[in-house]
């Protein structure tokens, strides 16, 4: 009898992360493959993404529409609760020996509050992590501790999920597994992505994503539309932009973007989702990373581009020399684009490397899923560690 592993993803981003587990598990015989699709990936909004999982070659076993259309925290909240109803009912008739889950979005702290409840035991993927500026750094401590398995991408990770409370058997120091997209993907060159996007290239090119801050949705359409004048500092610079996830606050970043395209037709280019091929091609073969994602914290440096990291979304992860912080107003983010431009900062890209790990981590993880003997009771014992307090 297979082992049912059931991979829960809920948007473009996190699916590129866990594309080759996902592979990696369908191809063993040992195992059979679950997949459920949910949030983003099931908006026309954010381009249908679950097509893409299929495009890959993995059916989709359910489908679980919880986005509400409301752009605010209100939605947000209450999308959780159309979640949790539907992943139970999901997770009780795919009956999965193991649920895997990535990260700190809404839609998985949804799922995984079904799971355990279900008494599925969990694995949890880029625990240990810090996003200080979004509540999603919640979500993912939350996750952390209703999770069994632990795979995270460094030894500071490692340490931190240990520090909360998580027995250090249970805790795996695997490496980020969107890095295998480095060894797996063959990145479309230049005129390959010209074509592929329609739209052409300059000699210098900025990739440009930008979330919603930890602040009213009216401040993060001001933070955009600094960007902008930013943005528009480099009239040569031709820019491609990927919107924002489905957070509060998205729907006034996405207007701005698309006026500034069409403003700006013949030099920026705005997509819902342009897949993980073609943004991590456009990251390879861009000048310079910008924004708030964390592609430009975890992959950019793998091809040492640098990122001009914009506002505190990304507070507290570890950075590479590569990342260059910045204030979200006009004059900041323009002084950073012009030093990640410059000759100098050149000479720091070649000395840049990953924080986060090696290719090869979805391997490992497979490997753990598929031979540790975890226990289905529900039951946890919390890991004490020695500490003094003065």
């Amino acid at each position: 009898m297979t082992l049912k592993i059931c991979v829960i993803t809920g948007s473009r981003a996190e699916y590129g992360l866990l594309r080759w587990l996902m592979h990696s598990i369908r191809e063993d015989p040992d195992l059979t493959l679950q997949v459920i699709a949910t949030g983003m990936h099931l908006s026309p909004e954010y381009g249908f993404t679950f097509t893409e999982i299929e495009k890959d070659g993995f059916p989709i076993n359910v489908k679980i529409e919880m986005l509400l259309s409301s752009d605010t925290y209100v939605g947000v909240s209450k999308s959780i609760g159309v979640g949790l109803v539907g992943f139970v009912d999901a997770l009780t008739n795919l009956a999965p020996d193991i649920v895997v889950i990535l990260g700190d979005r809404f839609e998985i702290f949804a799922a995984v509050q079904a799971a355990m409840n279900l008494r599925i035991p969990i694995a949890h993927i880029s625990g240990g992590e810090l996003t200080e500026g979004v509540i999603d750094e919640r979500y993912r401590h939350a996750i952390t501790k209703m999770s069994d398995l632990h795979f995270v991408s460094n030894r500071d990770h490692e340490k931190r999920v240990i520090q909360m409370g998580e027995p250090p058997s249970k805790v795996f120091n695997v490496g980020n597994p969107g890095l295998d997209n480095f060894t797996n993907l063959k990145l479309l060159n230049k005129d390959e992505l010209e074509k592929t996007l329609n739209f052409n290239l300059a000699k210098t090119n900025f990739l440009v994503t930008f979330h919603p801050l930890n602040t009213s949705s009216q401040n993060s359409c001001m933070d955009t539309q600094e960007l902008v004048r930013a943005l528009n500092q480099f009239p040569d610079a031709h820019i491609i932009i990927t919107k924002p996830n489905a957070d509060a606050g998205r729907e006034g970043i996405s207007n701005i973007f698309d006026r500034y395209s069409q403003a700006n037709s013949n030099r920026v280019f705005v997509s819902s989702s342009l897949g993980q091929l073609t943004y991590l091609s456009a990251l390879n073969v861009c000048d310079v990373v910008i924004g708030n994602s964390s592609s430009g914290i975890v992959e950019a440096p793998v091809v040492k581009k640098p990122t001009v990291n914009i506002g505190n979304r990304q507070a507290g992860r570890l950075k590479s020399k590569s990342i260059i912080d910045c204030e979200p107003n006009c004059n900041s983010i323009s002084t950073a684009i012009t030093l990640a431009l410059s000759q100098d900062f050149k000479k720091i890209l070649k000395e840049t490397t990953s924080l986060y790990g090696k290719p090869g981590a979805s391997e490992k993880i497979k490997n753990t899923l598929k031979n540790y003997k975890i226990e289905k009771n529900g039951n946890k014992i919390f890991h004490d560690i020695e500490y003094s307090i003065d």
